[in-house]
């Protein structure tokens, strides 16, 4: 008889698969949510579960079926708030003007002359700013804009061809 060997699948594995940089500000907030879903949001949502299971049948009880639902999402933030601190490195603030995890940089397309205001980093780290995009560093054009500075012309590959941008300032 062959031997059986233990297979983990991948498909419930919540860990995030790339080191995310963070700032302090951003770590502290994402704890300080993460601990408080552990604790006070764990206890709410079963209270709402056991007053709806109170209700009787739950084939048919809506407030049962999403206290439940809401409890599934709040667990997948968890798990996903949890991967992240795990996997995380703090980053400082950037006063040197080189574009770096957690630099807010001005661009402006070849083509276009309208200004964007791009943070490079994790979605998490968003401003309060309506007006932030918000970009990977491990995307193309993070990836193009990091260890650049104020004045740099760079160019990355997008999906629709080449394209230039160049740096109008970088923010701390």
């Amino acid at each position: 008889m062959p031997e059986r060997t233990e297979v983990r699948s991948s498909r419930y594995d919540v860990r995030v698969p790339q080191i995310h940089q963070l700032s302090q500000a951003a770590f502290d907030r994402l704890s300080a949510e993460h601990q408080h879903l552990i604790t006070h949001g764990r206890n709410d949502i079963a209270r709402v579960i056991q007053a709806a299971r109170e209700l009787g049948d739950l084939k048919e009880n809506g407030d049962y079926h999403a206290a439940k639902d809401e409890q599934g999402k709040m667990e997948a933030r968890i798990s996903h708030l949890a991967a992240l601190l795990l996997d995380c490195e703090i980053v400082g603030t950037n006063a040197s003007g080189i574009v770096q995890a957690g630099s807010v940089v001005l661009i402006v397309y070849e083509d276009d002359e309208e200004e964007q205001r791009c943070l490079i980093g994790s979605i998490e780290e968003r401003h309060d700013d309506d007006d932030v995009i918000v970009v990977s560093p491990g995307s193309p054009l993070g990836a193009a804009l990091i260890g650049k500075a104020d004045g740099d012309r760079v160019s990355f590959q997008a999906p629709g061809g080449e394209l230039w941008v160049e740096i109008v300032g970088v923010e701390a």
